[in-house]
C-alpha cells in the first residue's frame, strides 16, 4: 500500500509541474527559457543509468540460461525483429496514408528561396546519407568501453550478449562472475529510485522551455499538421497496439494505467530514455522473465519507434506538398524503404527525429529537400511529445506481446499487478511461467 500511495504522490507531482511549467512558459517565456537545464540534466541522469541497466540485465538473463541460452535467444531475437518490422510498417502506412488523404501540407504553396534555413544547418549537418553498411556497422563498437560512454544502445546490447554467452560457458568462474554482476542490480535501482524523486523538477523544467521558447501561438501556422499527428497517433495506440496487447492477452488501458507517472514523464520531457530504467523494474513486477525484458525492451528502444515511423511519413509528405512536389509511386516506395533503416536505432530524445529526418531526405537527394525542414522547426518540439508517447506505448506493448509468446510471463501476477495496481505477488524476476501459457 505504501508503494500504491508514493506512486499516487509523484504522479500528482508530476501533473502539477507538467501545468506549472505550461504556465510559466506561457506567461514569462524569458524566465522560462531559463529553467531548461532542469530537464537536461534529469535526463541526462537517467541516460547515465541506461547502459549499466541494459548490460546486467542481459548478461546475467543470458548466462543464467545455461545450455538453452544460444537457441532461446537466437528464437526470441527473430520473433522480436519480426515484430518490430511489421508494427514499423504498419505505423509508416499509417502516416502516409493519412498525408496522402488529408493533404495537411497543401495550398501553402512555400518557396524556400525566400526563406532563411539557417536555424536547420545543423541538422542538415548530421544528416548525411544512410546505408545498410552504416547500420550494420553501427551495431559493432570499436572498443569495449565506447557504448557505455556514449550511451549508444544497439552496441551495449551487443556487448552485453557477448558477455552473457561468455559467462554461461566458462564454468564455475563465470557463475561467480555472474552472481557478482547481479548483486549490481540492487544499487543500481536504488540510483534510479532516487534520481526518478526528482521527476516533477525535469518535466517542470522541460516544458517550462518548450512552451516559453517555441510559444503556443507558433502552434497556430501549423495547427492543422499536429492535430493530424496527434490524432493518427491516438488512433495508432487505439486501434493498433489496442488489438496486439488483447491478442497477447491484456487490456491496453490497464496497461497504461500501471505505467501513468512514466508516460506524463515521456510527455513532458520528450524522451524515452528518461523511463527504461523503471520500465524495466516494472515490467519484472508484472511477471516478465529478466531475461526477456533485458533483450527484448532494449531491442524495442532501438528498433520499434511507431510514433516516429508516424511521423516521418507524415512529415515528409506534408513538406512535398507545401513545396508543390509531387511525389510517384516511385518516390514513395524509395523513400519507405530508407526509412526502414534510417529509423532504426534513431536517438530516443527529444531532437533525435529531426536528425534521422535529415538523414533520409539526403539520402533520396532530388525528392524532397532537407531545407524544407525549415517548415517543420516551430512545431518539431510540440510534436516531440506525442512522438515519444507513441514510442514509449509502442515499447510496453512489444515487450509484453513478446514475453507473452515466448512464455516468458505469469499472467497470473501480471493481470493481478493490472487490476490492483499494486503489487500483489513477490516474486523472482526470472521465475518461470506458472499459469500454463506458452504460445499467443
Amino acid at each position: 500500500m505504501m508503494q500504491t500511495k508514493s506512486s499516487k504522490s509523484l504522479y500528482l507531482q508530476i501533473v502539477c509541474a507538467v501545468i506549472a511549467g505550461i504556465l510559466l512558459g506561457h506567461l514569462y517565456p524569458k524566465l522560462a527559457v531559463d529553467f531548461k537545464p532542469l530537464g537536461d540534466i534529469f535526463i541526462r541522469l537517467i541516460k547515465m543509468m541506461v547502459a549499466p541497466i541494459i548490460f546486467v540485465t542481459i548478461a546475467v538473463g543470458i548466462a543464467k540460461s545455461h545450455n538453452d541460452s544460444a537457441s532461446g535467444f537466437f528464437k526470441l531475437t527473430v520473433k522480436a525483429i519480426v515484430y518490430f518490422e511489421v508494427v514499423t510498417v504498419l505505423a509508416m502506412l499509417l502516416g502516409l496514408a493519412v498525408g496522402m488523404l488529408i493533404h495537411p501540407g497543401a495550398g501553402m504553396n512555400v518557396n524556400l528561396a525566400g526563406i532563411d534555413t539557417s536555424s536547420i544547418q545543423t541538422y542538415k549537418a548530421s544528416g548525411k546519407p544512410f546505408s545498410t553498411t552504416d547500420f550494420l556497422l553501427g551495431i559493432v563498437p570499436t572498443s569495449f568501453v565506447e557504448p557505455f560512454l556514449k550511451s549508444e544502445m544497439l552496441q551495449v546490447l551487443f556487448i552485453s550478449v557477448l558477455v552473457g554467452f561468455a559467462l554461461s560457458h566458462s564454468g564455475s568462474a563465470g557463475r561467480t562472475i555472474t552472481e557478482f554482476i547481479e548483486s549490481a542490480t540492487i544499487p543500481l535501482f536504488k540510483m534510479v529510485g532516487t534520481i526518478m524523486r526528482f521527476a516533477p523538477v525535469g518535466a517542470f523544467g522541460a516544458l517550462a522551455f518548450t512552451v516559453g521558447k517555441f510559444g503556443i501561438d507558433s502552434l497556430k501556422s501549423l495547427a492543422y499538421l499536429v492535430a493530424c499527428f496527434y490524432l493518427t497517433s491516438a488512433f495508432f495506440i487505439t486501434i493498433v497496439l489496442g488489438t496486439i496487447s488483447r491478442i497477447a492477452g491484456f487490456n491496453l488501458w490497464k496497461v497504461l494505467r500501471y505505467f501513468k507517472d512514466e508516460a506524463l514523464i515521456v510527455f513532458a520531457c520528450a524522451s524515452n530514455e528518461a523511463v527504461f530504467p523503471a520500465l524495466v523494474e516494472k515490467m519484472e513486477r508484472l511477471g516478465c522473465s529478466k531475461s526477456v525484458v533485458g533483450l527484448a525492451l532494449p531491442m524495442s528502444y532501438a528498433l520499434n519507434l511507431d510514433g516516429a515511423c508516424i511521423y516521418y511519413t507524415l512529415a515528409i509528405t506534408f513538406m512535398a506538398q507545401a513545396l508543390n512536389i509531387h511525389l510517384t509511386v516511385t518516390d514513395l516506395i524509395t523513400i519507405f524503404a530508407v526509412l526502414l533503416l534510417t529509423s532504426k536505432g534513431s536517438a530516443t530524445v527529444a531532437g533525435g527525429g529531426f536528425v534521422t529526418l535529415a538523414a533520409t531526405l539526403a539520402t533520396v537527394a532530388g525528392k524532397v529537400p532537407v531545407e524544407a525542414m525549415i517548415l517543420l522547426v516551430g512545431v518539431d518540439r510540440f510534436m516531440s511529445e506525442a512522438r515519444s508517447l507513441t514510442n514509449f506505448c509502442g515499447n510496453l506493448v512489444a515487450t509484453l506481446a513478446i514475453s507473452r509468446s515466448a512464455g516468458a510471463i505469469d499472467m497470473r501476477v501480471a493481470q493481478g499487478q493490472l487490476d490492483s495496481n499494486k503489487k500483489l505477488v513477490e516474486m523472482k524476476s526470472d521465475a518461470p511461467n506458472m499459469s500454463g501459457d506458452r504460445h499467443l
